[in-house]
């Protein structure tokens, strides 16, 4: 065993621990105290806690946990998102909407918002309308161009941005059109990104997605290193560019449309973390993919504990990710005088 593979081997088991000891302090945080013995107890003996302590039962296992799985899978699936896009089109500041997969996921959310439709219609309208962004995206990337020469990732990366400027759009609209007094809030407040609605209803609907998005990008990850070849030189060693490619496309898109759908947009951890990770152990996407789903797990739990925990109200996740991300960005910038992918 290398070095190098042993060092990736040992950081990875301390992020383990340090996710598993994160995820058991941020229960144990918020308004309603609960002592870390007293919390790990209910854990462990949740059903004779059901009966003798409701009110704990409750605030754990009904308000907390949920909260803490989807911030773990949102920020986990965001961040290996990000990690695959940034090698898939060599560019470190690919993010998850790239291909406007989360302005399109948006839409379709604001949509449901806006006819008052159950959270069920709005996580479906999120992830049908992500799914249809990432195909306008693909079709208009892919179109021949002059003497019947088909595109390359540059045209999809230009055929990304101006779907995503055209959901943008169409949210604006919605929110034009909506009611102000209740309504526009609504909207308002969902797209600045929120875990509050987390319950296990709407997890047993989004995590798979965000689970099997994870599971096929994880299967690619140390093909995602051979992109940055030629396309002649990927197919000598083996690798079929085109559905690489593919995998890596629609894998992200089950991830961020399912995320939208779940908790709205959440800026940052798509770019900020897999930044973190290659300083760590290097640009061996093989490394880099597993360490960007343990980072942004951590990350996006303590995001989430302080957004629910700060102050008496609920502060908007999207603003707690941009007031960490921009200056710790503008950090690593500065310390490694740009990041190589």
């Amino acid at each position: 065993m290398t070095n190098e593979r042993r060092k990736f081997y040992f950081g990875l088991l301390i992020l383990t621990v340090l996710f598993i000891l994160t995820a058991l302090l941020c229960l144990n945080i918020g308004r309603y105290h609960v002592p870390l013995r007293k919390m790990i107890s209910v854990l462990v003996n949740f059903r004779d806690s059901m009966i003798n302590e409701p009110k704990l039962y409750s605030v754990v296992f009904k308000i907390r946990l949920p909260r803490i799985l989807l911030a773990a899978f949102v920020g986990a699936g965001l961040s290996i998102a990000g990690a695959s896009f940034q090698a898939l089109f060599s560019n470190p500041l690919a993010t998850p909407d790239t291909l406007g997969v989360a302005s399109g996921a948006s839409f379709g959310a604001v949509v449901a918002l806006l006819f008052s439709l159950n959270a069920l219609f709005v996580q479906l309208f999120a992830l049908v309308m992500g799914i249809a962004a990432l195909f306008l995206t693909y079709v208009i990337g892919n179109s021949n161009g002059k003497n019947g020469v088909k595109s390359g990732i540059i045209m999809i990366i230009l055929a990304g941005m101006a779907v995503s400027s055209l959901f943008q759009a169409a949210v604006s609209l919605a929110k034009y059109l909506a009611d102000t007094e209740e309504i526009l809030p609504a909207i308002t407040f969902w797209l600045m990104g929120s875990m509050a609605s987390a319950k296990y209803g709407t997890l047993v609907i989004g995590l798979p997605f965000i689970a099997v998005g994870m599971i096929l990008l994880w299967s690619v990850r140390w093909r995602l290193n051979i992109l940055s070849f030629s396309e002649d030189e990927a197919r000598s060693l083996g690798v079929n560019v085109k559905a690489v490619r593919l995998i890596t496309m629609f894998a992200s898109t089950l991830i961020t449309a399912s995320a939208v759908s779940m908790c709205g947009q959440v800026g940052w951890v798509g770019l900020l973390v897999p930044h973190i990770a290659r300083m760590l152990f290097g640009n061996n996407n093989s490394y880099v993919v597993p360490a960007s789903i343990g980072l942004g797990a951590v990350l996006m739990i303590l995001i989430d504990t302080a957004a629910r925990s700060l102050i008496s109200s609920e502060i908007p996740v999207s603003i707690l990710t941009a007031a960490l991300g921009a200056p710790l960005f503008i950090f690593l910038l500065k310390k490694t005088g740009g990041i190589r992918t």
